[in-house]
């Protein structure tokens, strides 16, 4: 499995940033190979990020070339360059 997190930062109040994410989220949930995505709030002002859990790297690349994905920055509407980290996932805790 592989972890993708992706740190933005917007000048969106956060409720308006919670409902675009909301109305957005059925696009989400029927991406192939998207396990889970979590949705948070850093420390930072302004900065949220996506957690995203994917089954294989073949998912996330096939994600990548998607219209949602290249949305992503204009529906939140990014204000710099985000910050994108992928990770391998070793094990889980709990399955």
């Amino acid at each position: 499995m592989i972890i993708q997190v992706i740190k933005l930062k917007t000048n969106l109040a956060e409720d308006e940033l919670l409902k675009r994410a909301r109305e957005r989220e059925p696009r989400f949930r029927a991406i192939p190979g998207l396990l889970q995505k979590y949705y948070a709030k850093t420390g930072q002002p302004n900065e949220y990020a996506g957690i995203y859990i994917w089954d294989s790297p073949e998912s996330l690349k096939s994600f990548r070339e998607t219209d949602l994905a290249k949305s992503i920055p204009g529906a939140y509407e990014v204000i710099e360059a985000p910050n994108i980290e992928t990770m391998d996932l070793l094990f889980q805790l709990r399955n």
